[in-house]
């Protein structure tokens, strides 16, 4: 080797080694390196200076850690140490740091330098041993760093006393997420503790916005951030993406009959991995079950030692760490894993990866594809994806082979090396609530001012304003999680006492009850159980077939004996959120006519027949398909954007429901779709929350049901709700959507719609006040007024009243009623023989008529006596035909027929129905010919 080591071949010597300490770079030539590469060389002078925050992004395997821990330890050894853990390395996963800690000691070991490790399986004893002289390097879990804030709150100054640098080791797995907000609050309370700003190191592979990533790693500060991206793009990759096509079935043991796709990629599995060491990802940990259970029968069913072995979360820790431990030997191993195997822990030399199914995202393939291909050697991939063969009852999202498009999407986006950006848009609710117990039980009490000042006033939740804050405390105090003594000072309450004295207060993620599997002495891992499950039961677990013998719920406590049958157990989850940019990017490859090189025979044909679909049914123009009375769209959007139409038509009286990368929108057609984008588009009141409150359950994250009504909904809405996204694909659905259903691909005729027979005789023009947009979910009206109009116009009669709903009241800012202007007043019931009695024998008119009828509609239906169908106009609709303009509110359609003078501009019912009245007139008198013929019947 050269020496000192040179950044190239044939290059001046490295400018920057000479800087490290000498017994480092002892270190780094007993290594037989031959150079440091791009970032280390980068990283020596900016770390050394140790006042630096310093963002490390470079492909797994190339050497992050030495590019922040060689100039850490050679500052650390020219500094005197007086007592006090000098480094914090913050890991997300335990095995990882179990990994980091055998690497550190290689490096530590001849400098003198303790490395020490702390989670929750590292012994007692060794914990002690820290605690009574803190030095050197700890590496911790976040969960482990929250307990020790909460068990050793008064000690942690005297523990971190002499930190000088914070490193966070695969720093893009905590961006925008739950537990990325809580370890941003604890390295905010870190230097809280120390009283000084301490210099962050973040360490990556896969980062897809710098921007927001130095903004995570120093909050408001971004722009102080150094960013040292790696030039070096390893040995290449060599990819290929098999095809498969059948329909899985399976008998009565559970056995999948040999046709079915998993049996032809376990062969093809089982030919091409033995021999090797190689990694195979799922995105389900049943689904790892259920073929390591093949693979594994399929060594003994041909008397071969078996080398495949499942590793996930729900087994056992000795069963995963014994996995690891095979794969570092020298024996040829395949690991069947979902992400646990995904962050860089050291396995030694991998062959190849595989990934059944299509990527969940472009970041997380990065991860694992850099996985295999070190050493200078190429990365390889085989990636499998399936498909159903077309019959005549095929749909055509099946038809239109999305799992193949995805893959390829996935794979372009990796070629361009763009990975999917943080989400920054949650309030991180449930989080505060745990870092406010934790803060008061560190500090045995907590005064509100201090709280909102360290956790939010410049802290890391700072999008949590005060009057949001004090809203938050007030809830915790209605749930007995805090208490507030005379002088102010805020306590643990009965219940906060009784969650954080629970172990599993130090994570922020959701208790599941879990049923630990036990085979006579030995433990297996853990099962959530999402059906009954009786005694005798076959189920496939670590790899092998058991049949449950007992089972106890008391003590959580699954008996299970080996068995010859078995089917794979379904793991509770949540499954990956596809990305807008992927689905986008699905749509350009549908719409090219480039085939990709690395796809098989096989998958090559399903490219073909997806474009193909894609063709026949026009969706390059119209992106809908009439099914019966139905429509599918294909709005080519990411998971949280088609959510958020979902949950948005359903809103505004449209049933949609997800199926797959498609919405299925019932009884409705095309165009109809098409009138109900436009209304809902320039419906000008409806927001996140709106939305959010119509939704069963907005109980998502831990805490989150301790949260009052209104902090949960503003919750769920920041954090799973998009609205922009939702608003723009509805202005792109209306520019291709049809006008008429005349001109769509396929489906039956749209039904005809319901016209007046004949001249009416007299309107009813109804308005009504809501407790929100919600008419079939938990809003109720609140406010009902009608005007009684002749066939000329002529206003006949008026009648109000106010509603009791029985339920809170919301929206107060918007209509003025309050809760004691409804104490009192009658229920829906009480009024429903009133108000059946007013519209009767009338054509029934509203501005925006399917929100009011809606309603209307939805209340009659609960007294159990709905009114006979009538006939209904909507002068909004009515508006826009006249004008041509667009206008949706009333105020503008009243300007726009100068009438804003007649309107009284409160925000009640019968001042907004005799204003639609007075439009309805309007439109009788000067609208055109064709527009009155609509008003009035044939």
């Amino acid at each position: 080797m050269s020496w000192p080591p040179s950044d190239s071949e044939g290059s001046q010597p490295s400018s920057q080694f000479f800087r490290l300490h000498e017994k480092v770079r002892r270190w780094v030539h007993r290594r037989g390196w031959q150079a440091l590469n791009d970032v280390q060389e980068r990283a020596i002078p900016l770390v050394l200076k140790g006042t630096e925050d310093v963002i490390v992004s470079a492909a797994t395997a190339s050497g992050k850690t030495e590019a922040a821990f060689l100039p850490i330890c050679s500052a650390l050894l020219d500094e005197v140490d007086d007592g006090g853990i000098r480094v914090l390395y913050v890991s997300p996963l335990k095995a990882l740091i179990n990994d980091q800690h055998r690497r550190l000691e290689e490096l530590c070991a001849d400098l003198g330098l303790p490395v020490h490790r702390w989670h929750g399986d590292v012994p007692r004893s060794a914990k002690v041993k820290v605690l009574d002289r803190p030095d050197g390097i700890l590496l911790i879990t976040p969960e482990s760093l929250e307990a020790m804030f909460v068990l050793r709150g008064m000690e942690v100054g005297r523990l971190l006393r002499a930190l000088r640098w914070i490193v966070i080791d695969e720093m893009h797995s905590f961006l925008g997420t739950e537990r990325g907000a809580q370890l941003q609050s604890l390295l905010h309370r870190v230097e809280l503790a120390t009283r000084r700003r301490v210099p962050r190191v973040g360490l990556s592979a896969t980062l897809g916005d710098m921007a927001s990533a130095r903004d995570y790693l120093r909050p408001g500060r971004r722009a102080e951030v150094h960013l040292l991206t790696s030039e070096h793009q390893g040995a290449g990759a060599k990819a290929i993406i098999r095809g498969y096509i059948g329909q899985a079935t399976s008998t009565e043991d559970g056995d999948a009959d040999e046709r079915t796709s998993v049996e032809q990629i376990s062969e093809h599995l089982f030919a091409k991995l033995r021999g090797g060491n190689n990694l195979v990802f799922f995105d389900r940990r049943g689904d790892v079950e259920l073929y390591a259970d093949r693979l594994r029968r399929r060594s003994e069913e041909r008397a071969v030692p078996n080398e495949f072995f499942p590793h996930h979360g729900s087994l056992a820790k000795e069963v995963r760490e014994h996995v690891e431990e095979l794969l570092r030997s020298n024996r040829p191993v395949t690991v069947l894993c979902t992400s646990t195997l995904e962050m860089g822990i050291d396995i030694g030399t991998v062959t190849s990866v595989a990934q059944i199914g299509a990527p969940p995202s472009v970041a997380g393939l990065r991860q694992r594809l850099g996985r295999s291909g070190r050493r200078g050697q190429p990365a390889v991939l085989r990636l499998y994806v399936t498909a159903e063969e077309i019959t005549a009852d095929i749909t055509p999202q099946d038809e239109l082979r999305a799992e193949l498009f995805q893959a390829v999407a996935t794979m372009s986006l990796l070629a361009d090396h763009w990975y999917e950006p943080p989400d920054t848009s949650s309030l991180h609710l449930s989080t505060l609530v745990q870092q406010v117990l934790s803060v008061i039980a560190q500090h045995q009490g907590a005064r509100p001012v201090e709280l909102f000042r360290s956790l939010c006033a410049g802290g890391p939740f700072a999008r949590v304003d005060q009057a949001t804050f004090v809203a938050l405390l007030r809830d915790l105090g209605r749930a007995e999680l805090v208490q507030q003594e005379p002088d102010g000072l805020l306590l643990l309450g009965r219940v906060g006492e009784r969650i954080v004295n629970h172990h599993s207060f130090y994570s922020v993620f959701a208790d599941k009850q879990e049923y630990r599997l036990v085979h006579g002495t030995r433990t297996l891992g853990a099962l959530h159980l999402t059906t009954p499950t009786p005694i005798g039961a076959l189920i496939i677990f670590a790899g092998r077939r058991w049949r449950i013998l007992s089972l106890d719920e008391r003590a959580s406590l699954i008996e299970v004996e080996p068995s010859r049958g078995g089917r794979a157990p379904r793991f509770k989850g949540v499954a990956a959120e596809i990305h807008d940019g992927v689905r986008r990017r699905m749509r350009e490859v549908y719409e090219s006519d480039d085939v990709p090189g690395y796809l098989d025979a096989t998958a090559q044909r399903l490219l073909d027949e997806g474009r193909a679909t894609y063709r026949r049914l026009g969706l390059a123009t119209t992106p809908a398909l009439a099914a019966g009375d139905s429509t599918i769209v294909f709005p080519w959007r990411g998971d949280r954007i088609l959510d958020t139409l979902v949950a948005w038509l359903t809103v505004a009286g449209v049933e949609a429901v997800r199926d797959g990368v498609a919405l299925t929108v019932l009884k409705c057609t095309p165009a109809q779709l098409r009138a109900v984008c436009r209304q809902v588009l320039l419906e000008d009141r409806t927001t996140a929350e709106d939305v959010a409150a119509a939704l069963p359950d907005t109980v998502v994250d831990k805490y989150d049901a301790h949260l009052g009504d209104d902090l949960r909904i503003r919750a769920y809405a920041a954090g799973h709700l998009d609205m922009a996204g939702a608003r723009a694909t509805l202005a792109e659905l209306i520019e291709r959507l049809p006008e008429a259903d005349g001109d769509i691909i396929t489906g039956a005729p749209p039904p005809i719609p319901r016209r007046i027979a004949a001249v009416p005789a007299e309107y009813a023009v109804v308005d009504v006040e809501t407790t929100g947009f919600a008419a079939r979910g938990r809003d109720r009206v609140i406010e009902v007024a009608v005007v009684r109009v002749a066939g000329d116009g002529t206003v006949l009669d008026e009648w109000s009243s106010l509603v009791d709903p029985r339920r809170r009241l919301r929206a107060t800012s918007v209509h003025g009623i309050t809760e004691a202007d409804l104490t009192g007043a009658p229920t829906f019931a009480d009024l429903a023989p009133v108000l059946a009695a007013r519209l009767a024998g009338a054509v029934v008119v509203a501005h925006n008529a399917p929100f009011d009828m809606g309603f209307l509609d939805a209340e009659f239906s609960r007294t159990g006596h709905p009114p006979a169908a009538v006939a209904t106009l909507c002068t909004m609709k009515l508006d826009n035909r006249v004008h041509r303009t667009g206008h949706r509110r009333l105020r503008d359609c009243l300007a726009a027929a100068n009438l804003l003078d007649t309107h009284d501009t409160a925000h009640r019912a019968l001042p907004d129905a005799k204003a639609t009245a007075n439009l309805l007139r309007h439109y009788l008198i000067h609208a055109p010919a064709e527009v009155r013929a609509t008003i009035t019947g044939p």
